[in-house]
């Protein structure tokens, strides 16, 4: 027979718990990249199909998310993305990163040392063929190049445009006001990403870039670059501008390959939406949009 007092004696014991695991002000922390293996992510490489790693490009090293060259004879505008297959609105992105060795032969000048992380990007399937990057917001790197100053954690826009300061800004790429970073040394950066209000690139606790309003617009590079000339189709030209203006309020997050061999060491994100109900047992203090459909409560 079933022991009525025992029964209530786990059901309290399991509540306690799940009060104890869930600590509304603990950061919950999620690795977008595990250390091992680049499972959770897609690979569009500019004319390859879908999830071809054309060359090893995108590879896993001693615990590093490695972008690599070693394979081309020459860069041949592979321009190529890693995108994590799942997208987010309120969060915050940490990662941590270093360039490596010299550029590829065949990239551009003002590809030296240049990379980027994408946020609020449309997703990698949705990429046409020959497209060389993803509409988007990129948080562009730079390193230094030994002489003079060259920022970090800028903002470029590909078919995207954005407020500063009130004002739309319709400047395909801006610097922040971050210090220059030489070498191949490692370099963390945080951006805090609020749907489409504001957006924050962050480096050692500083903001060294905001912006707000994101949205689609503004061409591609500019009013008078065509999306031809990104190489995007017909087709998803005419749908990209039918949304000129619309805000960009969610999207994916993607690591870029541009012909300078670049490091990943951590990739992880903070969710900011979820559940804002103080009584439920997944309640957290730091969320700042409320999905209380996530809610769990005690039965």
């Amino acid at each position: 027979m079933k022991n009525p007092l025992l029964s209530l004696m786990l059901m309290a014991f399991c509540f306690v718990s799940q009060a104890q695991k869930n600590n509304p002000k603990k950061e919950e922390w999620q690795q977008l990249f595990n250390g091992k293996d680049l499972t959770g992510w897609d690979i569009k490489i500019a004319g390859q199909e879908l999830n071809d790693n054309y060359k090893n490009t995108f590879r896993v090293e001693d615990g590093i998310l490695r972008i690599s060259y070693d394979e081309y004879e020459e860069f041949n505008e592979k321009f190529g993305h890693l995108y994590y297959n799942k997208p987010f609105s309120y969060y915050k992105l940490r990662f941590t990163y270093r360039f490596v060795g010299n550029q590829t032969k065949g990239g551009a000048s003002w590809n030296v040392r240049n990379s980027g992380v994408m946020l609020h990007s449309q997703s990698a399937a949705s990429l046409s063929k020959g497209q060389d990057f993803p509409v988007s917001l990129e948080l562009q790197m730079l390193g230094g190049l030994g002489k003079g100053e060259r920022h970090t954690a800028n903002l470029c826009t590909p078919g995207t445009q954005v407020h500063i300061n009130g004002k739309l800004n319709t400047q395909h790429c801006i610097d922040s006001w971050s210090k220059t970073y030489d070498g191949d040394q490692w370099v963390t950066i945080e951006a805090l990403v609020l749907g489409d209000s504001l957006i924050q690139h962050i480096i050692d606790n500083k903001v060294v870039f905001a912006y707000e309003k994101p949205q689609v617009g503004g061409g591609f590079v500019s009013k008078d670059h065509s999306w031809k000339e990104a190489h995007i189709d017909d087709d998803a030209a005419q749908e990209w501008i039918k949304k000129d203006g619309t805000p960009l309020t969610e999207g994916y997050i993607a690591l870029q390959a541009e012909s300078h061999p670049i490091d990943f060491k951590k990739v992880e994100i903070l969710n900011l939406q979820g559940c804002m109900d103080p009584k439920a047992l997944n309640f957290k203090s730091y969320y700042m949009k409320a999905d209380n459909s996530l809610c769990k409560y005690k039965k």
